[in-house]
């Protein structure tokens, strides 16, 4: 039964049972869920108001052919790159902060850890009906972090991973509602489909992550895949790109994780 006919039988069972029950006859309207199409002509002029200048001063076209969302949880913060061909280099475009990211440095290994996870991910839904305003779901668990797990022996992993708003987050990334009016737009325009999502325990082109030692031997390959996708976006071009990070200048040699 779909959503609609389920709304509908809902109502008529409850105003009956209120009429049952001796009270007044109680009417229930129902309210459609938002869609894409809804959010984009609710919220779409506004923020392609917004990137569209800001495209056009960074050489990029818009929407771009390739997009990339870097993520650094120690940080804090979603930069935001863009590419208008596979022949363009990216381009920095801009950055959001992130409110609220629960967990600490280091990969999500099971349901219920409340880790965001570490890895270079796709987008893989565009979510209009969020209980977090709008949201955007990440491909976990990729393939790396299948295999890893099918080594260990852990087999429930979790998901359900999502970029979205508001400023709370239970293992997902939330910017909060107007980042992620702007950033949903984008997407959507762009195709989920062409967006690279890249996520790091801090932005390793500055500095190398320090490992725990309750960390599985393997995150030392998985932090060198992230470095390696991190290769593309240098450093040098984002003009926020070092907050937080005590001590280093932006044209400092990208490290190595070792």
């Amino acid at each position: 039964m779909n959503l609609r006919r389920w709304a509908v039988v809902a109502s008529i069972v409850i105003a009956v049972a209120a009429v049952l029950a001796g009270g007044a006859l109680v009417y229930v309207r129902y309210v459609a869920p938002p869609t894409l199409q809804s959010v984009l002509a609710r919220y779409g002029p506004a923020a392609r108001a917004a990137w569209k200048p800001l495209f056009e001063r960074k050489g990029v076209s818009y929407p771009p052919k390739r997009l990339a969302l870097l993520i650094f949880k120690q940080e804090r913060r979603v930069a935001i790159w863009a590419a208008s061909d596979a022949r363009q280099p990216w381009r920095y475009v801009r950055s959001y902060p992130i409110f609220a990211a629960s967990g600490v440095a280091g990969p999500k290994l099971r349901e219920g850890d409340f880790q965001v996870p570490e890895g270079v991910y796709r987008i893989e839904l565009l979510n209009p009906a969020s209980s977090y305003h709008l949201s955007m779901k990440v491909g976990y668990p990729n393939l790396f972090d299948l295999q890893m797990a099918e080594r260990e022996g852990r087999t429930r992993l979790g998901g359900d991973i999502f970029i979205h708003g508001k400023n709370v987050s239970i293992g997902c990334v939330a910017i909060g509602d107007p980042a992620i009016e702007q950033l949903f737009t984008l997407v959507a325009d762009t195709g989920f489909q062409r967006v690279k999502v890249v996520i790091a325990p801090n932005d390793l082109r500055v500095r190398g992550a320090a490992i725990s030692e309750r960390l599985p031997l393997w995150v030392g390959q998985l932090y060198r895949t992230i470095a390696a996708a991190l290769v593309e976006f240098p450093v040098v071009l984002e003009s926020d790109s070092a907050f937080d990070v005590p001590g280093m200048r932006k044209d400092s040699k990208v490290f190595s994780v070792r």
